[in-house]
């Protein structure tokens, strides 16, 4: 019985967020194809630029939803609705903060990271002009971040699903409407991210404010040292995690493209198996964050193990499963990716290593939503330094000898190195 409810309690939680993971590329998917039809291929390079200077930003701030999944759901499990109510108020004045700051900076920011990227001069200067209109959507990116933790917290990702639904219809409505019917081109695809974005965030904090009351506290309680110093700590230790993370996806990406554009263009395809595979294993990465922070909050430290068992089970099951699709129809699903002839030879070449990905990682995503929930942010952090370490020792041992195969090896030991020591690291009293 209990691990029927288990199983249900999973599904109820990591199916939601799995829709929610898929529906995320959308977003950049809709900006591509309107301004595809705008008869230049720098307006392409654009979006695909501005893109990536909003991924490269958000995603070392993801520690806002991270850190408030991991305490609302301790406060849920606890049954502590004052502490729920100050977890959300605390989180959100926190991601207005970053938010208005990044406005601040932009500036400067943009023109950091477009000299990072290194593009060429036509699709740098629209880039420029895409991002400063969609930075004016950092408090609201933000402030989803930290609505979408709370609610997983609460045990809730339907209605993050349904808000990232609406963001994308939105989206494309404002943008097409923009673009087509009042002509403005690069700046129409911007304004129509960036109205979708407040949009989003606007529903989602009405339907969290009607649904679950949560109660304004003052000011005081907000300000606590202590709860402040472990937020502060736990978004911290997430915040270096990410960052190590970072180094070892650009440094793969660089790795490849100091080869040649070939084995860039095969390893980009071949990433596309580990995005994918990423999409489902993190849907029950956060039915981890949501359940193991709901029995550590209680103290059920027997429904903790309980969940911590049927998480792996259910992870070595999609596992298997993505690892027995790679291995039959990889070569099918490479010719989806591209039609270059050339770069599905090479990506062919190099495919038994993306065979590997699930079952090397599959303990990593598992366990970065057992650690988030439990707040164990700083043996997460341990456990990510190791991996970092294992990569790029592998690699600059091997690079010479093994090309990329030896980028891959590496990519192979780093996720590998995450699940053994997670795994032995959560397993050790607490």
């Amino acid at each position: 019985m209990q691990a029927k409810n288990n199983n249900q309690a999973i599904l109820r939680i990591a199916l939601p967020a799995i829709v929610s993971n898929i529906t995320t590329p959308v977003l950049g998917l809709v900006d591509v194809a309107i301004v595809g039809h705008f008869g230049a291929a720098a307006f392409i390079g654009a979006i695909a630029v501005g893109s990536t200077m909003f991924n490269m930003l958000y995603w070392l701030f993801g520690f806002l939803r991270m850190s408030t999944a991991g305490i609302t759901s301790q406060a849920y499990g606890a049954d502590d609705r004052r502490a729920l109510s100050a977890s959300l108020f605390r989180s959100l004045a926190l991601s207005l903060i970053i938010g208005l700051a990044l406005i601040a900076l932009s500036t400067s920011l943009g023109t950091a990271i477009l000299n990072f990227i290194d593009a060429d001069d036509a699709s740098a200067a629209y880039a420029l002009r895409y991002f400063h209109i969609c930075i004016w959507g950092a408090p609201a990116v933000l402030g989803t971040y930290t609505l979408t933790g709370w609610l997983l917290g609460l045990q809730d990702t339907r209605t993050p699903m349904l808000v990232a639904i609406i963001i994308d219809v939105a989206n494309i409505l404002l943008s097409l409407a923009l673009v087509f019917g009042l002509h403005m081109r690069i700046e129409g695809v911007a304004t129509g991210t960036l109205c979708a974005q407040w949009l989003g965030m606007l529903i989602m904090l009405g339907i969290a404010l009607r649904r679950y009351r949560p109660a304004w506290l003052g000011l005081r309680p907000l300000l606590h040292k202590d709860e402040l110093r472990r937020l502060f700590s736990v978004n911290t230790d997430i915040f270096l995690r990410t960052l190590c993370l970072v180094a070892v996806t650009t440094w793969f990406t660089r790795a490849g493209a100091s080869q040649n554009l070939l084995i860039l263009s095969a390893n980009a395809i071949l990433m596309q198996l580990f995005m994918l595979f990423s999409y489902f294993s993190d849907g029950f990465a956060f039915a981890g964050e949501a359940l193991a922070g709901k029995y550590y909050g209680a103290a059920d430290y027997a429904g903790l193990r309980s969940i911590e068992r049927a998480l792996l089970r259910w992870g070595l099951g999609i596992a298997a499963a993505f690892t027995l699709i790679y291995a039959i129809g990889g070569e099918v699903i490479l010719g989806l990716l591209t039609d270059d002839s050339e770069v599905r030879a090479t990506a062919a070449r190099y495919l038994p290593w993306a065979v590997m990905i699930p079952i090397a990682g599959i303990y990593a995503f598992i366990y970065d939503g057992i650690f988030i929930g439990t707040t164990l942010t700083r043996r997460m952090l341990t456990a990510m330094a190791i991996a970092t370490a294992v990569f790029f020792a592998a690699y600059f041992t091997l690079i010479s000898r093994f090309g990329n195969h030896a980028l891959w090896l590496a990519f192979i030991l780093y996720l590998l190195a995450r699940s053994v020591a997670m795994c032995l690291l959560f397993n050790i009293r607490h």
